[in-house]
């Protein structure tokens, strides 16, 4: 773990705003298009995968452009962050949305039990997969760019021979 070079706060913070753009503004997008029935293989949330990607392929590049070394791993933790944050999320806004709606605190402990049921779903898997694929997919390629010989220069592969002062 000593080549990972993330700073969790930031990481954090991005991981939430990303996941605030999936659950709003990318289901917004995806909820204006025709559902012909129910199920994971309409074109409603296939659409909504799809964007779901490319927008953390995106938070990922904007974590990453300050980041000094990208890899496979980094993408990876990346990914993983983003999916627990995003599934940590779920858990509080559920939670809450118990709480400010009955009031109870009795209510807001029946949540617990039913989210485990409610994780071990498909969608969970399709969840982590949106967040940890693009991710290590970009630490992949920015680690392979990062390999690539650059092109040199011939002037700078002469000898350098040592300067002497020659007084006039």
């Amino acid at each position: 773990m000593n080549n990972v070079h993330m700073k969790w706060e930031r990481a954090f913070l991005i991981v939430f705003f990303g996941n605030y753009i999936i659950n709003n503004v990318i289901a917004g997008i995806v909820s204006l298009i025709p559902s012909n029935g129910g199920g994971l293989w309409t074109l409603q949330y296939n659409l909504y995968v799809l964007l779901a990607a490319i927008t953390v392929g995106v938070v990922t590049w904007w974590y990453s452009r300050r980041a000094p070394l990208q890899t496979l791993q980094s993408g990876i933790i990346f990914g993983v962050t983003g999916f627990v944050v995003s599934v940590l999320t779920t858990l509080v806004s559920g939670m809450s949305s118990v709480l400010a709606q009955t009031g109870s605190l009795s209510q807001l402990v029946q949540v617990l039990p039913r989210f485990g049921p409610f994780l071990w779903n498909w969608s969970t898997l399709y969840l982590l997969g949106f967040w940890v694929i693009p991710a290590a997919l970009f630490g992949w390629w920015m680690q392979k760019k990062m390999r690539k010989p650059m092109m040199s220069n011939p002037m700078m592969h002469q000898a350098h021979a040592p300067m002497t002062s020659e007084v006039m």
